[in-house]
């Protein structure tokens, strides 16, 4: 097995975890590796790998580990089931952008992938907000999600964070596909700026240096810019200081007893609303170690700074 032979098996290994099985491209682009890799390298070893042809194997167009074929027939349920959630993402993203401090949006989660469960699944988020403007505008963003769930449509901004905070702590291989996979329909140089202060994420994911699912950016414009601009302006000062304070401390306590969950990744402070009070990265992570094991595999040798 060579270096290359080991990055696309772990990188396989990890999509399956998801029930993913995944195309070549998408292969390259989230390599599991110490180093950039051609597109062409990981297509050819993929075809000619005497090693990986009996745990892998090429249908149609999608890479399935180890005879998981039905898989095949998943995928592109959920890649249907995600075409038609998209438009529907993106509109939503763009009124995520319309709300007050709001200054990126990106979409997350499965369908960030092609990989949401059905045509129903949960529309995942994450807003870059002004900086000590994050609970008022996480504020806003409930009030939009309460008017989308009478539409039938759930949205979640489930993580919310300042400008000033885009470094995130947590340095895994499941926190740097999450900051890889992002799509961003708002603020794409934010974005840009985010991906810099997690330049950390390269050093597990060397392929994927931009978003592998892009939009044309979306801008709020004329009523909608001047109302955003308007509301800013009455909030910015000392009224949106109180009730920014009120909104932290309320839910401070309200969630206080949900901080203390086993292997809760929540983070609740003044940059930072990040409710995941039940950590799916914890048992994805050990799923995924063992995997590595059972093939007599390692992460990537690099070492991400901050480790």
């Amino acid at each position: 097995m060579n270096m290359i032979e080991a990055a696309i098996l772990r990188t396989v290994l990890y999509a399956d975890l998801f029930d993913f099985p995944m195309t070549m491209t998408e292969i390259h682009h989230f390599l599991i590796h110490d180093e950039p890799v051609s597109l062409e390298e990981v297509r050819q070893t993929l075809v000619e790998s005497a090693w990986l042809q009996p745990i892998l194997s090429i249908i149609h167009e999608y890479v399935v580990y180890d005879g998981r074929t039905e898989l095949v027939q998943v995928r592109q349920a959920r890649e249907y089931a995600s075409e038609q959630l998209w438009p529907l993402a993106i509109r939503y993203g763009a009124w995520l952008a319309r709300l007050p401090f709001v200054r990126m949006v990106a979409l997350t989660g499965a369908l960030a992938m092609h990989n949401a469960a059905d045509h129903e699944d949960d529309l995942d988020y994450i807003l870059v907000t002004a900086p000590k403007r994050v609970w008022l505008a996480r504020a806003f963003s409930i009030l939009l999600v309460r008017l989308a769930r009478l539409q039938g449509v759930e949205i979640c901004p489930n993580y919310v964070l300042a400008e000033t905070a885009l470094e995130q702590d947590r340095r895994d291989i499941f926190m740097a596909h999450e900051v890889a996979q992002m799509a961003p329909v708002y603020g794409y140089d934010l974005y840009k700026r985010f991906r810099l202060a997690n330049a950390w994420v390269g050093f597990q994911l060397p392929n994927a240096n931009d978003a592998y699912y892009r939009e044309p950016e979306y801008s709020p414009g004329g009523l909608w810019k001047a109302a955003k601009r308007f509301l800013e302006i009455i909030l910015g000062g000392n009224l949106g200081d109180w009730i920014e304070r009120w909104e932290y401390r309320r839910k401070l306590r309200r969630f206080a007893s949900e901080m203390d969950k086993p292997y809760s990744s929540a983070k609740l402070d003044s940059n930072h609303v990040k409710g995941h009070f039940d950590d799916h990265g914890h048992p994805v992570l050990q799923k995924f170690y063992r995997r590595l094991e059972g093939y007599g595999l390692e992460m990537t040798k690099a070492t991400v700074p901050g480790d």
